[in-house]
């Protein structure tokens, strides 16, 4: 364990393994004391999460575009553990530079209370209080390390030890041992305090979530689920989710309110109860993320239940020259939605409370959430809203948009191959090829496929339900052993056809072709 420094006699050292271990306890006690108290003034306030929250606002969009297309929805716990090896790595380092003196590791332990503290202050959805999570984190941290470090000097200086072991080592082992606890129990402590709002009971409690306007049931021939499409609806546990919460926020019903204000005529503020009492619709609706590649899954469909979003401003009374209804989140992140388009009397906006016949899933915006058929989600989709601001895009820049993607975001024109998958290989016999197509809230008028660069023609759609959703399509084709190449475009009702060419998502979709390439027996 402890040794002797070689090079200079009577001057004691730590091993390099003991003193990788110093560092790396002195970061897991300060970790654990962050989330502990987080866990008491705001889940949000953990300086883990904080400096992570601030990594994902500070990541260029191509390489947000990238985590989404590689990890899909695992791509926060990605981040997540890429941190944790990082600041594993950097504390080890720091505890090896301070062998003879603590003066590195307690430096390395002040700089990552301060990080924390910065991301702390920074994030919009931590109060005032929450800055005591990385402040006591980052005393933890020095005093731990100085601590466990004078102990195992100590015992790097004694004499010998006997083989059972002196008391310098036997009293640093009993202290890394206890700090080692120590840390666990404190982050499962903070956790625990953290989910400790019933959000789920909340959920509960709300009950049936009965509309007094019901959406046309789904015909049947509304996909060819048993060919390779997905099923019409999307179950909840299968609908994409795409955001920017490294934890998702638990706000229970009972806690929640939303306000209206900036451009109007009156001031609202509306509780659960408020718009649980009016007269609900249902609505099919699919969504769709911009960050789709072309092919891509981040598309689903569900029938939401709500109250209508033109409603609620008509009542607060929009004024003239506001083009944005600036929408924010319990978490902090912000949306801007354009404002002629949720006035529109056709397009279906609502401040949704549930979803396939239950409220909301917690990760998919419960208590409620915006859904604004015909625009990708990053500008008309916020989940948890609490604050809608009607304001122009001149005065107000929301999340994305500040990073450089497009202002209204409009869903383009889209069509994708379902099956065969690519790569793969197909039996004798006439071969059947499925897929999906959407232009919300414009409909699908028809979708071609060609094989092999061959003739266009065109595909039997499925039974529509209406504009705003997707519609699946198949085509039987009589095809000779080998490889193929299918591709398909699609042509909405406004007589537009998908272009050919391949454009990356940003700033406001991508564009283009998909193709598969399988073998034929």
């Amino acid at each position: 364990m402890p040794s002797m420094d070689a090079t200079k006699p009577g001057r004691p050292s730590i091993s390099v393994p003991v003193a990788g271990l110093i560092g790396v306890l002195g970061v897991l006690a300060a970790l654990g004391a962050g989330h502990l108290v987080a866990g008491v003034v705001g889940p949000s306030a953990s300086p883990y999460l904080a400096v992570g929250s601030t990594a994902v606002d500070l990541t260029p969009a191509p390489v947000k575009d990238f985590a989404i297309r590689t990890f899909g929805t695992a791509d926060k716990l990605v981040l997540l553990g890429g941190m944790a090896v990082v600041l594993l790595l950097l504390a080890v380092l720091a505890g090896v530079l301070s062998r003879r003196g603590a003066l590195p590791g307690s430096a390395f332990a002040v700089v990552l209370g301060l990080v924390g503290v910065a991301a702390v202050l920074a994030r919009p959805d931590v109060g005032r209080l929450g800055v005591f999570a990385p402040v006591v984190s980052l005393v933890v941290g020095v005093a731990v390390f100085r601590l466990l470090h004078a102990k195992a000097l100590a015992a790097a200086g004694a004499d010998e030890p006997s083989p059972t072991g002196g008391p310098s080592r036997r009293s640093f082992l009993v202290a890394s041992g206890a700090v080692a606890a120590s840390a666990g129990i404190a982050g499962g402590a903070g956790q625990l305090l953290a989910g400790s709002a019933d959000v789920e009971g909340s959920r509960r409690a709300v009950g049936d979530l009965t509309p007094a306007t019901r959406a046309p049931a789904v015909p049947a021939g509304a996909d060819f689920a048993a060919e390779g499409t997905p099923t019409f609806l999307t179950q909840n546990r299968d609908f994409y989710r795409v955001d920017t919460a490294l934890t998702v926020p638990r706000l229970r019903a009972e806690d929640w309110s939303l306000r209206v204000h900036g451009m109007v005529d009156r001031e609202l503020t509306l509780r659960y109860a408020d718009l649980r009492d009016r007269d609900l619709v249902e609505r099919t609706i699919t969504m769709t993320c911009v960050s789709n590649e072309v092919g891509g899954p981040y598309v689903s469909t569900a029938n939401f239940v709500g109250v209508p979003l033109r409603d609620v401003l008509m009542e607060a009374g929009v004024r003239p020259g506001a083009d944005q209804l600036f929408s924010t989140s319990v978490d902090g992140w912000t949306a801007g939605t354009p404002t002629d388009v949720v006035l529109a009397e056709d397009t279906g906006a609502l401040l949704a409370l549930g979803m396939n016949g239950e409220p909301l899933p917690v990760e998919h915006g419960f208590p409620v959430r915006m859904v604004v058929p015909g625009q990708f989600g990053y500008v008309s989709a916020t989940k948890w809203v609490v604050d809608l601001e009607l304001t122009t895009f001149a005065a107000r820049r929301p999340y994305w948009i500040e990073r450089g993607w497009g202002v209204r975001g409009p869903i383009k024109t889209q069509s994708r191959v379902d099956s065969p998958i690519g790569l793969s290989t197909v039996g004798p016999g006439r071969t059947v090829v499925t897929g999906t197509a959407y232009a919300q809230p414009r409909g699908i008028a028809k979708v071609e496929v060609r094989v092999d660069g061959g003739p266009w023609q065109d595909a039997r759609l499925s039974a529509e339900v209406n504009d705003s959703t997707w519609r699946m399509w198949r085509v039987e084709l009589d095809l000779a052993p080998g490889g193929h190449t299918v591709e398909c475009r699609a042509t909405d009702k406004t007589g537009f056809t998908q272009p050919q060419e391949r454009l990356d998502p940003v700033p406001d979709g991508a564009t283009g072709w998909h193709s598969i390439f399988f073998t034929k027996k």
